[in-house]
């Protein structure tokens, strides 16, 4: 049998920094230099690569993304069984949700990078590459979606995290843990999603941009209110707890609510935001019935590229509300 095809994206990253005259380092290497480096991989796939940019993970845009999405359709369009994306750790949250959403079909795109960069001892990024192209070429991976391999730990798009600056262990699923791992070789995926969600590609000619604010004890909104006056088209609020603000900051909130889509999620770092518990001023029951939308099990950065995805795509209020799971009829009645 001919050994399945796989496609090495490349956006630059950690994973291919090297020395290039300055006293750190910087993405260098092209996908095809990656690829090359990991000769095992022959073994496992028919694997290409392309480099999409040569930048760190902190540089890259949502236009970017987007761009990458539209290259994984057209690979596994034309055979590929699966897709790996290599790129800076910092952002890979974003980007592996991004393309959950927005690619097709049931071959698995698997985003990958490095904690250590070439030049260091412990370099962690020719057995992240080789794990990812195992999962991507891999049968048992269909239909997972897109998912991220870092430390042979296979995690959902939807719940991966990166929580440490610096270990190799650095991503996690709060809530979930990780979907399956890499043994000896083998793919062990015992756990699936339960569900994915789609976005309609967004018109080349369209731009949404989508801020993130936190909030404080003590916050009086004026940040909140600056944010409203930038021109975003959409608002991520990184409340406490299970979705709250401080009491001055509500006013500010409705305000925005009326002019655009404003989405409340929770700075924890783990379970989802509430609906029906507290109804104290800057509750998540006083803001939902302002009009803002709970990001449910969603984080602040996850929320965000939901958001202007479906802002993108020219999504309506009610399409927007249908897509963080949430229905204003539904709790208006309860």
């Amino acid at each position: 049998m001919a050994p399945p095809k796989v496609s090495v994206v490349s956006l630059g990253g950690t994973i291919s920094s090297v020395k290039s005259g300055g006293s750190g380092v910087r993405p260098a290497l092209t996908g095809e230099a990656l690829v090359e480096s990991v000769p095992a991989l022959s073994k496992v796939a028919e694997v290409s690569a392309v480099s999409l940019r040569q930048v760190p993970g902190w540089a890259l845009t949502l236009d970017d993304l987007v761009e990458v999405a539209a290259e994984a359709n057209r690979r596994m369009e034309g055979g590929d069984a699966g897709v790996v994306v290599t790129q800076g750790t910092d952002s890979i949250e974003e980007t592996s949700f991004a393309l959950d959403l927005l690619v097709r079909g049931d071959g698995p795109v698997v985003v990958t990078g490095a904690m250590r960069n070439p030049t260091l001892p412990g370099a962690d990024g020719p057995a992240n590459l080789l794990a990812a192209v195992r999962v991507a070429a891999s049968g048992t991976a269909r239909g997972v979606g897109t998912v991220v391999v870092m430390n042979d730990e296979i995690h959902a798009a939807r719940h991966v995290r990166k929580t440490h600056t610096q270990s190799p262990a650095a991503f996690r699923s709060a809530g979930a843990g990780p979907i399956g791992w890499v043994s000896e070789g083998s793919v062990r995926i015992p756990l699936r999603p339960a569900d994915r969600h789609h976005v309609r590609p967004p018109d080349e000619d369209t731009s949404h941009e989508v801020a993130i604010v936190g909030v404080w004890p003590g916050d009086d909104g004026r940040l909140l209110r600056a944010a409203g006056g930038l021109g975003y088209d959409g608002l991520v609020v990184e409340g406490m707890g299970g979705g709250h603000v401080p009491p001055a900051a509500v006013g500010t909130l409705e305000e925005l609510a009326v002019r655009m889509p404003v989405v409340i999620a929770s700075r924890a770092g783990g379970g989802e935001t509430l609906a029906r518990t507290y109804d104290a001023p800057g509750s998540e029951m006083d803001l939902l019935a302002r009009g803002l939308i709970p990001a449910g099990p969603l984080d602040g950065p996850k929320a965000r590229i939901l958001l202007a995805l479906l802002l993108r795509s020219g999504a309506s209020r009610g399409e927007i509300h249908a897509a963080f799971g949430h229905r204003p009829d539904r709790e208006a009645e309860s």
